[in-house]
């Protein structure tokens, strides 16, 4: 039967790791979902771990900073991140094609160079298929499958390359505004590089079913991430520009953000388009039913980021410099979850982090989805009366030692805390924390808190300092770039450490993601 919060509540405990897939260490220069994706997978199972949680896999590009939260389409996958191996074992390649490509061990990913490596590589694998491509069954059934999303996004892209990059709202009107005839003809026209960007998704997303079923036989589940917003300079918004706020030319109009909070004193700007809830509630919100259930069915679960948007969103008109100056508007609430069946709890992770009024915590109890505890916020003088605070947390939530937006545990302890609160840690505790043992402290807090599933980011599990940060919000560059070099810090001793703690805290192995199964599945 599905996983209830009633089953939270009834003692249900588990373990996880935080890893985006980018991060990985692979001869490529960036991690993708081959080999290294499979070890990785055996290595959250030596740790005790059920559940290994990445972030959006969405296609971006350097222009939007590499961000996995500004992507081209909300459904499709980032062509960078398909595996070479993968294409050679199942015969798209030869091994030769591979060899002598690699790219040096960094600790950084240099994108300009994995996009054309990786673009090559697909680029021979479809010049070599030829028009035999039409001919397989296991293609043909993928874009037929997936044709209600794919046609616009590989349209849409292959437009963005002919127009050299311009976005879509400065293209010619007739194709801005998707006239038949302008789509017929640019269709024609392009139709063979349609195709190919249409084979890169076939092969991401035949890669991504491979991790996830080599982790589902370990017992382990996959948790995906679901940006709220998308941006303007995206499929979605192109294919749907009633959908969203747009002015009479196509540009944005009023600009997703949220207000000053823990991570900006002037709040942060993202500039994405808001919805138009008016007119989703028109189309019994089939955008996104499509968008969610897609999600659950490449994932175990889905992590839906920026949850308390549901109830209401900050809203900032175009123009402004930052987010200071904005408007709640209101969401689709309760509506649109009754839409997606409310029969069911889904297997869905609400991100209320932020601004959290009793509406949002209410709307997602409703729907019994766990909601989300960073214990980096649970620690300061009040931190007896913080819903983060470790043995404040309730059961029916994830807890994060940190996130890819914080700092890792080192670098929050030595940069952010005062000495009256690292003293408050350290009283907590019963010990004297400091910037040496703070991360492996956070995590064992993590493990022994309330809450039915524990996660840790690599960082953290391996004490990295600011360095190995992923993301600085509100800054638009040197972002989404850190990534490991090599396997090696991956120890035997620490897997055992952690498995361990696991143990110890009820929280090994104790998951099999059968449990979640539904009776029909999830089908895009």
């Amino acid at each position: 039967m599905p996983l209830t919060m009633s089953r939270f509540n009834q003692g249900w405990r588990a373990a996880g790791l935080l890893f985006p897939i980018f991060s990985l260490p692979t001869p490529f220069g960036v991690g993708d979902l081959g080999p290294s994706a499979l070890k990785f997978g055996d290595f959250v199972k030596a740790c005790g771990g059920s559940f290994w949680q990445i972030l959006p896999l969405s296609p971006t590009s350097p222009e939007l900073g590499n961000s996995p939260y500004s992507g081209f389409s909300a459904f499709a996958g980032y062509e960078l991140l398909v595996s070479p191996e993968f294409m050679v074992e199942d015969g798209f390649l030869a091994p030769g094609d591979i060899k002598g490509l690699k790219i040096a061990p960094s600790g950084t990913i240099d994108y300009p160079s994995v996009i054309k490596l990786k673009g090559a590589l697909v680029d021979k694998a479809f010049e070599k298929l030829g028009s035999s491509l039409l001919d397989r069954s296991d293609f043909n059934d993928f874009a037929y499958s997936n044709g209600t999303w794919l046609n616009d996004y590989a349209f849409f892209m292959v437009a963005k390359e002919h127009f050299n990059g311009a976005q879509w709202s400065s293209w010619p009107n007739n194709l801005k505004y998707r006239e038949n005839s302008a789509l017929a003809e640019y269709g024609t026209k392009l139709a063979t590089p349609i195709l190919r960007i249409k084979f890169g998704q076939f092969l991401f997303f035949s890669h991504l079913a491979r991790v996830k079923e080599h982790l589902r036989e370990l017992g382990i589940s996959l948790i995906g991430d679901a940006a709220f917003y998308v941006s303007h300079d995206s499929a979605d918004v192109w294919a749907g520009q009633h959908l969203f706020c747009l002015g009479h030319d196509g540009q944005t109009a009023l600009m997703a953000g949220v207000p000053p909070d823990y991570y900006s004193k002037t709040g942060q700007l993202w500039g994405n388009p808001i919805y138009d809830w008016v007119r989703h509630r028109q189309t019994n919100y089939d955008w996104w039913k499509s968008r969610i259930f897609h999600n659950l069915g490449n994932y175990d679960w889905v992590r839906l980021d920026h949850f308390r948007a549901f109830l209401a969103s900050w809203a900032v008109a175009a123009g402004e410099k930052d987010a200071i100056k904005g408007t709640w508007r209101p969401g689709p609430g309760a509506e649109l979850f009754d839409q997606l069946g409310a029969s069911k709890p889904f297997k869905i992770l609400a991100e209320d982090l932020g601004i959290i009024t009793p509406d949002v915590t209410a709307l997602r109890k409703q729907y019994e989805m766990p909601g989300t505890r960073v214990l980096q916020f649970g620690v300061g003088d009040a931190k007896g009366l913080s819903i983060h605070c470790p043995f404040r947390i309730e059961p029916d939530n994830a807890v994060y030692t940190s996130t890819h937006d914080s700092d890792t545990a080192r670098g929050w302890f030595s940069k952010e805390l005062t000495p009256k609160s690292q003293n408050v840690l350290s009283e907590t505790v019963g010990y004297k924390v400091s910037d040496s043992n703070v991360a492996e402290t956070l995590v064992r807090l993590a493990w022994l808190s309330p809450a039915a599933l524990a996660l840790t980011t690599i960082q953290d599990l391996l004490a990295l300092d600011s360095e190995h940060r992923i993301n600085f919000p509100g800054t638009p560059k040197g972002n989404w770039a850190w990534k490991l070099t090599d396997f090696s810090a991956l120890t035997d001793q620490v897997a055992a450490s952690l498995n361990e703690l696991s143990s110890l805290a009820g929280r090994d192995n104790m998951y099999h993601p059968n449990i979640l199964s539904y009776d029909t599945p999830f089908t895009s």
